[in-house]
Parts: C-alpha cells; sequence; structure tokens
C-alpha cells in the first residue's frame, strides 16, 4: 500500500540481519562498517565495500535512514522523526482506539462512516500463541457503509491435537481439521483481506495475538495498524449492562448468534454489534477516528 494507511498495513518479512540491524541501532547511529562487522558477523570490510553491503542490507528499508555522513540510523529515533513524533503526541489526545499502529495523530479527520472495517474471530487451542496454541477456523466479515459486503471462513489444521475441553466449548474435533490446509495456505487471502481495513474484533487482542502469530509463522510478514475493540467501545457506550460479553451485548440489541462459540458466528454477531455501536457513536456525534481515540482515551467517562 502507498500513502497514509487506513487500517491494517501488511509489511515485508524482517530477516534476521534486520533484525539485528534494529538492534544494534537502538543504542544510536553507526557506520556501514560498524554494520557490516556487527550486524553481518563478518569481518571488517574497506570503506567501499562496507557501504554497498550496508546500501544492499538496509537501503530503502522504512526502518532505517541513511544521512549524508554515511551513518545509519532507526528511522523512528533519528533526532528528526522523534521531534515530529513528540509534537504529534502533544497534540494528540492520550490513549488510542485500541492499541493501533499508527503514527500519533495521523489520520484523526477519518470520519468512521467512511472507513472499511474487517471483523474477525478466531477458535484456536488454547488461550495464547506464545504457549504454542494454533487457529483452528477464522472467520472475517467485512463491514462497509453500515452492512456486511463480504465474508471468508475456513476450519484451519493446527498440526496438532485439539484439547477436549475445546472441542467441548466449540464443537471443533480433531477428526474436522485432520485433512484441512495449515494456516500457511491462507495467509495471502487473510492479509488480503485484512489490508487496509480497521481489525475488529470482540476482545481484540486475543484475536490480533493469534493472527498475527500465525501471519508470522506462515509467511514471515508481519501485520500493523489500527484495531477496534467493541468489548471496549461497549464499556464506554453501554454501561447499563453488567457484563459486556459478546452473548451480553448481542442479547441487548436483540442480536440471534445461532452459531456461538464457531468464527463464523461469532464474526457475524460481532460485524452487527459493530454496525450498532457505530450508530450510537454517530448519535453522540463522535463521527471521525479522532473523536473514537478521545472518548476512549483512559480516565474519560
Amino acid at each position: 500500500m502507498t500513502g497514509r494507511a487506513r487500517g491494517v498495513e501488511v509489511l515485508p518479512a524482517e530477516t534476521r540481519l534486520i533484525a539485528r540491524a534494529r538492534d544494534l541501532l537502538a543504542h544510536g547511529p553507526a557506520t556501514a562498517a560498524e554494520l557490516v562487522t556487527r550486524v553481518c558477523q563478518l569481518p571488517a570490510a574497506p570503506g567501499p565495500v562496507a557501504e554497498h553491503m550496508a546500501n544492499a542490507l538496509l537501503g530503502g528499508h522504512p526502518a532505517f535512514l541513511h544521512e549524508a555522513d554515511g551513518r545509519w540510523w532507526r528511522a523512528d529515533l533519528h533526532p528528526r522523526r522523534a521531534a515530529a513524533g513528540a509534537a504529534a503526541s502533544d497534540a494528540a489526545p492520550a490513549g488510542a482506539a485500541a492499541g493501533a499502529g499508527a503514527a500519533a495523530g495521523v489520520g484523526r479527520d477519518d470520519r468512521l462512516a467512511d472507513l472499511s472495517y474487517a471483523v474477525v474471530d478466531v477458535e484456536t487451542t488454547g488461550g495464547s500463541p506464545e504457549a504454542g496454541h494454533r487457529v483452528t477456523e477464522i472467520a472475517i466479515v467485512r463491514v462497509q457503509g453500515g452492512r456486511i459486503v463480504e465474508r471468508f471462513d475456513t476450519l484451519v489444521n493446527p498440526q496438532r491435537p485439539v484439547p477436549r475441553f475445546i472441542t467441548g466449548l466449540t464443537g471443533i474435533t480433531d477428526a474436522m481439521v485432520r485433512d484441512q490446509a495449515p494456516f500457511r495456505a491462507h495467509c495471502a487471502r487473510v492479509t488480503g483481506l485484512l489490508a487496509d481495513h480497521v481489525f475488529v474484533a470482540h476482545n481484540v487482542g486475543f484475536d490480533w495475538r493469534f493472527v498475527t502469530s500465525e501471519v508470522a509463522l506462515g509467511s514471515g510478514e508481519r501485520l500493523d495498524g489500527r484495531r477496534l475493540c467493541t468489548v471496549r467501545l461497549s464499556r464506554k457506550l453501554l454501561p447499563q449492562l453488567r457484563r459486556r460479553s459478546l452473548g451480553d451485548v448481542c442479547h441487548h440489541y436483540g442480536i440471534d448468534n445461532a452459531a456461538r462459540h464457531r468464527a463464523l458466528g461469532d464474526a457475524e454477531a460481532t460485524a452487527l454489534v459493530l454496525i450498532r455501536l457505530i450508530g450510537e457513536l454517530a448519535a453522540r456525534g463522535c463521527t471521525t477516528w479522532g473523536d473514537l481515540e478521545a472518548l476512549l482515551a483512559p480516565g474519560t467517562s
């Protein structure tokens, strides 16, 4: 994508050498010779050779800057970028809609009604990708202009057993996923459906962690960008509810979900909840992304 992202960005795979360069430049700028020696772990190279190798490794990468004096910087730590970021932070309200990866203040005038939303739900083998759990089912329901415009769902081979208690909760068995394709086979479709749309989920942190983990494992690509949590938004807009589980919020709005704890059923229900919540935001005069950030900022009532 080019220009300012209005939703999720799909970023190139990050190699081990790029990760080492990030770590090295976190402590300040470095010359091409230092980069080649410490990042590539090669003997000292003549100046022109080191410059060529550094350019081949980092040239054109958005995370790095090459100054006229020959030094390389991490872009986010460069004095000019840091000063611009501080100015934007001073001008923006505290907090973000749900941990969106965009720079502070960017796209705050985007109208909520004009954005496109990818509502995601995953079923998994457990509670944490960091503990080795994997996705067994994913659904993405796209919302635009106040209506559902696209649906995608598929079972996924998690390449590990489905625990008995998960089968009891979701109905997904080992037999159902054994012959399905692993997540890596779906990466291109998933990232295509997410790109440039706001990532939405009911408890967005859970689904975001699993999807980003699976995409990284399957393709090496990284996801970043705007996320929105309908649990968090429900807390602000529906304070009269004692609980904000998906079932409770659906009950409040009269939304039927006949496929609870299955990815498509929960994603469709969350999409319908999102449409109602955006309507409530508009009725309260909250019409832009910046308005939403201000509403969800810590300490607001």
